[in-house]
């Protein structure tokens, strides 16, 4: 008998993370996750997944136990009727993974960024300034996509229409998930808009100095393989616009509910950082990603079936009571740099630097004007299977 049929069976959970009900309301199946073990077994999916911090991190940065080769979504992109090409940054491990990511960081220079932050902080100034002059808003349509479309996208190298972005990443991060109603539903809201999508990726499209052109010029000095350019403009497009946006309001909405955290914004400028740490620990926009177990993979004392997939629950990750103490309280002094809304190790975000910075910026420029922030209304959630966004977000504030 080997070493791992000694091992326990991971438990069972009978319950189905991807109904609108739970993706409504995913904090009672988070809390089921991990109250049954490290690692449990999803019957109706014939998958593995973990939602304890510790276990997470480890599925979301262990490449050699849990490879990124079968894609990063529920479907194993490897197999019969299943594949499509993988994203060369996202769904690679080491040493192509590696050699990817050098070249896009070489892009992403200090130099770079730094022009993007006076394009942002000038935006942000501007729309803050209509928001409180209008008093009462969409903290989602008027503010968050609002903005984020405003600057990300012209800063990829792309002008992006806000039914076009809502319908693609709807799609996108459905498609992560499991092919159910939800998914299929997106893919046709979608449908219209693919041609365009695709033809917005081409080289012939990308606006003259966004970051597109410069990954394009990195695939003409040999930095980069032949054909990577489209592929990793529209990843870089697709994992940074619908989850800052996302956690720009889930910010919105805490800060919304609670008028000490507010006014605690207000007197001290330097937490609008920790603000959206906070918030995408609070509530972290992408919900879940999948690995695929490799031969002799094995977590938290139980010994895993290869070729399998496992879901790492991020969002229940960061809300593990192992980890945080009051987990499920928002609170600005909280030390979350080690939340997993970003991922973890090698294939942690290259771009989580331009999420912070838009979210910095809109939201000290709305600090800084308003006096109050409160709800104007009940907020509404659009299920989606791996994205946790807000549809609706009514507020209202008061001019400082």
């Amino acid at each position: 008998m080997t070493a791992a049929a000694l091992l326990p069976e991971p438990p069972v959970l009978g319950i189905d993370p991807f109904t609108a009900q739970t993706l409504t309301d995913p904090y009672p199946f988070f809390e089921a996750l991990r109250e049954a073990g490290p690692v449990v077994w999803l019957e109706q999916y014939g998958m593995y997944a973990t939602g304890r911090h510790a276990e997470t991190a480890t599925v979301l940065s262990q490449w050699q136990r849990f490879t990124n080769t079968g894609g990063a979504g529920l479907a194993d992109i490897r197999k019969p009727g299943n594949w499509r090409p993988a994203s060369v940054i996202l769904e690679v491990d080491p040493p192509q993974h590696t050699e990817v990511r050098a070249a896009l960081q070489k892009i992403l220079s200090p130099i770079v960024v730094r022009q993007w932050r006076e394009r942002f902080a000038a935006e942000a100034e501007r729309l803050a300034d209509a928001l409180v002059a209008q008093g009462e808003f969409d903290g989602m349509r008027d503010a968050a996509e609002a903005f984020v479309l405003s600057v990300f996208p012209p800063a990829v190298g792309i002008h992006i229409p806000r039914e076009n972005a809502q319908a693609i990443g709807d799609m996108n991060f459905n498609a992560i998930g499991p092919n159910n109603e939800l998914t299929q539903a997106a893919a046709a809201r979608a449908q219209p808009y693919m041609k365009w999508y695709e033809d917005s990726m081409k080289r012939e499209a990308m606006l003259p100095g966004g970051f597109g052109e410069l990954i394009y010029q990195a695939e003409d000095a040999g930095a980069l393989q032949p054909g990577f350019a489209a592929n990793l403009t529209r990843s870089f497009l697709r994992g940074g616009m619908d989850t800052t946006i996302s956690g720009i309001g889930a910010a919105l909405q805490a800060l919304a509910r609670d008028p000490a955290q507010w006014a605690l914004l207000r007197a001290d400028p330097a937490l609008t950082r920790n603000a959206f740490e906070e918030a995408i620990r609070f509530e972290a926009p992408v919900q879940v990603m999948f690995r695929t177990t490799c031969e002799g993979a094995e977590l938290g004392g139980i010994a895993l079936e290869p070729d399998t997939k496992i879901a790492a629950f991020m969002g229940a990750a960061n809300r593990d009571p192992r980890k945080w103490s009051d987990a499920h309280v928002f609170d600005l002094r909280r030390q979350a740099g080690q939340q997993l809304a970003f991922g973890h190790g090698a294939h942690v975000c290259i771009g989580q630097m331009i999420a912070r910075l838009e979210a910095e910026c809109l939201l000290g420029a709305l600090a800084r004007r308003a006096r109050s922030i409160t709800l104007a209304g009940v907020p509404v959630y659009r299920p989606v299977n791996t994205l946790r966004t807000l549809d609706r977000l009514p507020l209202r504030v008061e001019p400082a």
